[in-house]
């Protein structure tokens, strides 16, 4: 009986560690699919779209279908998030290089700011493909939302920014692993937290409405 259950244990790691890497996958190849500039946010999205089904308890479903289905489906929507990301982005790196190359009594007023900013922007990016996955919700509404939980989740936050920087220190030493765990993980890790974040919100909003 002991060995049994042993060796079901090690059937279910062996399984989930199946299941992760054609995750992975899927995301790599499909983020190719799109030459990155036009893939990496629909395989994004469709990663977060696999990972919400089993955080739901649906562990049966079919990775492949899943993922394609909702890979077609939000496209266009995924890639207008993305491109709205990526001028965030874009706008951080030219005021990045702009302070870094202006005078210390500039440097020392806008630093403070910048950073804060930066910081805010990373953390709603936690909360941002869940949201887009969990809910039908139009881009801005995603980024408003998503902001709105981050602030009222600080603790939750926390330790997501600190887990995941764990998990980017430590695929940083054993790059191989990064072709079967590298975005699945970080999904994997954000998602639940994530949907706990949510319906306390949903919990704290309901206790308002009812006072």
């Amino acid at each position: 009986m002991e060995t049994t259950g042993f060796m079901g244990g090690v059937n279910n790691i062996l399984e989930w560690i199946s299941r992760l890497a054609w995750l992975n996958l899927l995301w790599i190849s499909f983020s190719l699919l799109g030459l990155v500039a036009f893939g990496f946010f629909p395989a994004t999205a469709a990663m977060f779209a696999v990972v919400r089904k089993w955080a739901v308890g649906e562990m049966e479903i079919s990775i492949y279908k899943t993922f394609l289905s909702s890979y077609k489906k939000e496209f266009g929507k995924s890639n207008l998030l993305g491109l709205v990301l990526m001028m965030i982005t874009a706008i951080l790196a030219i005021d990045f290089v702009y302070l870094y190359q202006a005078s210390s009594g500039i440097q020392n007023v806008l630093i403070v700011p910048f950073m804060i900013v930066s910081l805010i922007f990373v953390c709603m990016l936690f909360y941002i493909f869940p949201m887009y996955v969990h809910f039908d919700m139009k881009v801005l509404q995603v980024l408003k939302n998503s902001f709105f939980v981050m602030i009222m989740n600080p603790l939750q936050t926390l330790l997501m920014l600190v887990g995941t920087g764990g998990l980017l220190f430590l695929l940083s030493y054993a790059p191989p692993l990064l072709i079967i765990c590298s975005g699945n993980i970080l999904a994997l890790a954000i998602t639940k937290p994530a949907f706990n974040a949510f319906h306390k919100v949903n919990r704290k909003l309901q206790i308002m409405m009812q006072k």
